[in-house]
């Protein structure tokens, strides 16, 4: 039993990894259509020097954003058989899982 709770800690955490990347996949993406929008009231040209670093930065933050939600995806799916093989050890010898 203590090892299902181990595994389900370690699951939650693999959850708040993902919920991180996806915030961070998402910031970037509200940033560009920020700009898109007010992009009447500026000349993209005149503030190359503000845009390119924030795209660099946004585009960082797109490839970590990914990285995270690809690492804890796959960390969710191995804990989840993690659980499975852990419920069909327990029911072998007897106990009851839910």
């Amino acid at each position: 039993m203590n090892r299902i709770q181990a595994v389900l800690a370690e699951k939650r955490t693999s959850l708040s990894v993902l919920r991180t990347g996806i915030v961070l996949l998402t910031l970037p993406m509200s940033i560009v259509a920020l700009l898109v929008t007010t992009s009447k009231l500026y000349d993209p040209w005149h503030n190359l020097l503000f845009l390119i670093p924030l795209f660099l930065i946004n585009s960082f933050l797109v490839i970590l954003g990914i990285n995270l939600i690809i690492t804890a995806w796959r960390r969710v799916r191995g804990q989840d058989r993690q659980i499975e093989a852990l419920k069909s050890e327990s029911l072998r010898r007897g106990y009851f899982v839910p």
